[in-house]
């Protein structure tokens, strides 16, 4: 338990700093990755030892030193190659690590796809109230006849290259998911 406040935490900082100020810090991020890997060199450590037991570790989200390691490597990663191909930023980067090294590969990866498909709908909300739903489905309608009609897509005018490009929050969208994945709320 004690795991899982302090990420809700985290992710809560990151999300407030990512709405606010369009960033997500390493003040909030490298802390974040060094208490979950720490925690979980702690919690192996106790075990190896047999001071207290895997249940007991487990209730205190213990996940393991390796399962740790193997989450802040894969969901970094992932990340990394988002941000090389498209353009995240780089604090989306290391908060998708800090979520790998809390939550372990596992539930880290389904965290990181929950994190994508709420921040894809986010967007979503965001550009439909920018141009409104009507506009945005005469566009939509508009550029798939050009497309029958030509075999090509049309060229997007400027404005609506602006439009396209809205603020794209994924820290409050991996403190959702973080809360969807480590209390099981679905499936």
């Amino acid at each position: 338990m004690v795991a899982k406040v302090l990420l809700v935490g985290l992710l809560t900082v990151a999300a407030a700093t990512d709405v606010l100020r369009h960033r997500i810090y390493n003040w909030t991020t490298y802390p974040g990755i060094l208490v979950a890997v720490g925690l979980n060199a702690l919690g192996s450590g106790l075990s190896a030892a047999a001071i207290v037991d895997q249940a007991a570790l487990a209730r205190l989200g213990w996940i393991g030193l390796a399962e740790s390691l193997y989450g802040l490597l894969i969901c970094g990663v992932v990340l990394l190659i988002c941000y090389v191909l498209f353009k995240v930023g780089g604090g989306d980067v290391k908060l998708m690590a800090m979520l790998g090294a809390f939550l372990g590969p596992g539930q880290g990866v389904v965290a990181m796809l929950w994190t994508f498909v709420l921040g894809g709908c986010l967007g979503l909300i965001v550009l439909v109230w920018r141009m409104g739903p009507l506009a945005l489905l005469g566009a939509v309608f508009r550029h798939l006849v050009w497309m029958l009609r030509l075999a090509r897509p049309q060229p997007l005018t400027p404005e609506e290259r602006a439009l396209l490009q809205p603020p794209l929050f994924l820290a409050p969208s991996a403190l959702v998911a973080a809360v969807i994945v480590q209390f099981a709320l679905i499936g």
